[in-house]
């Protein structure tokens, strides 16, 4: 009996080593996300390296608007945005219908191509939009997650052949294409470079030609997977009428949802999900996830039960404990603007952080906005309440972004201020929205609210092409072609609704782009920028001027905003930002000294200093 209770109690012992591995390993937070510099690549628009593997019509079955005209044809990376080419002409829709058909070739050969110059940006980590096979431009409608879309890869019509080879319900049986290969290269050189990288899971929906969507249309109640979905009623094979019905994302039939229950995702669609990030985190499978991608943006990670969130997350540490995990939590509430508290997704055993849409309201409301315009005292209010909800190690790693795939353009959002963000962002849907430039004015803006952006805590995102000048309203208008320095643009001159607009050149602006690069270089180069406290110590009287603090050990900064058109003075003491008596601007090298202990500094019109 003593041997068997001995026996008892090493057993014990060793769930309960399991057991704090597995709580250790689900509540660690890689601290390289708070020292990130993000980068937001939207794949099919980024750069094409690649012409071989444009994708042709068969490619596109299966996507809206599910008509592809026979004489249509990959568009010119370079041409006016809103222009219809000649096969769009010719089918009578407007530009937003031909939008949804346009491919113009973005692949993974197009990132490697240009790994130089986001090194030089500043750059150190990427968010890809999805990768996953897909008949769309967007690729949130996923034919499959195991493996890369073909036409982001080197052979197009190899993959299809190697898809033919395996069962995609055995990952015993899955192979690796010329697309997975060529990304597993990509991470490589990333990684060599110090990127890291992570990619969108959309795990709430998937597209109507998932390969176990299509067998429940072939099988209807036969189906092995009928259980993956929520299926309204199979056809009735005794009449004509097709009753086939199920429920998809939002109503919208493109997007079947993923069944869950109490548990989150049922557990023959967890396992699948749970066997695909096994595979792109640890592709040969040796414990060593250097080889893999280094964590995940959930896609409308709010509709997912926090069940399965909790399980994903011990899923992903288990494999690579530094892994970082994001989700987008974004709208509780669209019709009347009000967005979530993220909390019950950063209590450590969910996300690591989220997408940190009220930053960019936030700043939107202080810098951009005329009649909605809040003054310093409020936006201070408004950066405190995010603090004061979400913890510490989480708000120093939010993904602090100001625009994006699913918003208007940083450019256009100050272009056309005191709308709601988000909201009616496009011609097609707001009348009234203006698609031209920013001017001179604007752009000032611009370069205070990303400033801002690079001196708060939390991890900076940049949306592809907003550091080389583009503009562009909400989708599809923020996902045109990137704008390269080699390449010559038309002139944009036509308007969507063929309204009047001035032309407006388009081209690599090199001062926009020198801006970018050098906020990135001095946030790096000042770790209190990064992991140091924040502290609101700055208002002037008439609150268009803010000051605040980053302070980490002996690394001190002072940052001071002016966020108004009119040039202002201020006079801060030096017991006030406990100093002595010189301060140095990072930006332009001016140095300030006190006079009787007083520092009197002058503000151009949404100047920024970032004084050390």
């Amino acid at each position: 009996m003593k041997l068997f209770y001995n026996y008892k109690l090493l057993f014990h012992i060793a769930l309960l080593i399991a057991f704090c591995v597995n709580f250790s390993y689900a509540q660690t937070t890689p601290d390289w996300a708070k020292k990130a510099v993000w980068y937001q690549i939207f794949p099919e628009r980024f750069n094409n390296g690649d012409k071989t593997n444009d994708p042709q019509p068969p490619d596109m079955q299966g996507a809206w608007p599910y008509f592809i005209p026979d004489d249509w044809e990959n568009h010119p990376w370079t041409s006016d945005w809103y222009k219809l080419q000649p096969w769009e002409k010719s089918n009578g829709h407007d530009f937003y219908w031909n939008a949804g058909l346009r491919r113009y070739g973005g692949d993974l050969q197009g990132v490697l191509d240009k790994l130089d110059y986001l090194q030089n940006l500043g750059i150190t980590a990427i968010y890809f939009n999805p990768l996953f096979e897909s008949p769309s431009l967007h690729k949130y409608d996923a034919s499959m997650y195991r493996h890369i879309d073909n036409n982001f890869g080197p052979d197009p019509e190899r993959d299809k052949e190697i898809w033919s080879e395996e069962n995609p319900a055995d990952p015993s049986t899955w192979k690796w294409t010329t697309a997975d290969s060529l990304f597993l290269k990509l991470i490589k050189e990333l990684h060599k470079r110090n990127f890291k990288v992570i990619i969108d899971g959309v795990f709430n929906h998937v597209g109507n030609t998932f390969w176990a969507f299509r067998d429940v249309i072939k099988n209807q109640n036969n189906s092995k997977f009928k259980d993956w979905f929520y299926i309204k009623s199979f056809d009735n094979p005794g009449t004509e009428e097709n009753e086939f019905d199920y429920k998809g994302w939002f109503g919208v039939k493109d997007l079947p949802e993923l069944r869950e229950d109490e548990n989150g995702l049922v557990k023959p669609v967890r396992d699948h999900i749970f066997s695909i990030v096994e595979r792109w985190m640890d592709p040969n499978g040796d414990g060593d996830p250097s080889d893999g991608i280094d964590g995940w943006r959930l896609d409308v990670a709010d509709m997912v039960n926090h069940n399965f969130w909790k399980a994903f997350r011990k899923k992903v540490k288990s494999i690579n404990p530094n892994a970082y995990l994001t989700g987008e939590v974004w709208w509780k509430d669209w019709q009347n603007n009000i967005m979530y508290n993220a909390k019950a997704w950063l209590k450590g055993d969910e996300f690591d952080a989220v997408m940190n849409y009220r930053f960019t309201k936030a700043v939107k409301r202080f810098v951009s906005d005329k009649k909605l315009k809040i003054n310093a005292e409020a936006f201070k209010d408004s950066i405190l309440s995010i603090q004061h909800d979400y913890p510490a190690e989480n708000f120093s790693m939010l993904m602090n972004l100001l625009g994006s795939h699913d918003t208007e353009r940083l450019a256009s959002l100050i272009v056309n201020p005191d709308n709601f963000y988000d909201h009616y962002g496009n011609p097609q849907q707001n009348p009234d929205f203006d698609v031209r430039k920013p001017d001179q004015i604007e752009r000032l803006k611009q370069a205070l609210m990303v400033g801002i952006q690079m001196t708060m805590p939390g991890a900076p995102m940049i949306y592809y092409g907003d550091e080389a000048g583009m503009w562009g309203g909400d989708d599809p208008d923020d996902r045109k072609p990137m704008v390269w320095k080699e390449l010559v643009y038309e002139p944009e001159k036509t308007h969507p609704f063929d309204k009047p607009r001035k032309p407006d050149s388009v081209f690599f602006d090199d001062s926009v782009f020198e801006w970018y690069k050098k906020l990135i270089s001095i946030r790096k180069n000042n770790p209190a920028l990064s992991t140091g406290t924040l502290n609101f110590n700055f208002i002037n009287k008439d609150k268009n001027v803010l000051g605040y603090e980053r302070k980490l050990n002996e690394n001190y900064i002072f940052v001071l905003i002016n966020n108004n058109n009119k040039t202002q003075t201020v006079q801060i003491s030096n017991s006030e930002l406990k100093i002595k008596d010189l301060l140095i601007d990072q930006i332009s090298g001016a140095r300030y000294h006190s006079k009787n202990n007083i520092f009197e500094i002058i503000l151009f019109p949404y100047q920024i200093l970032i004084l050390k």
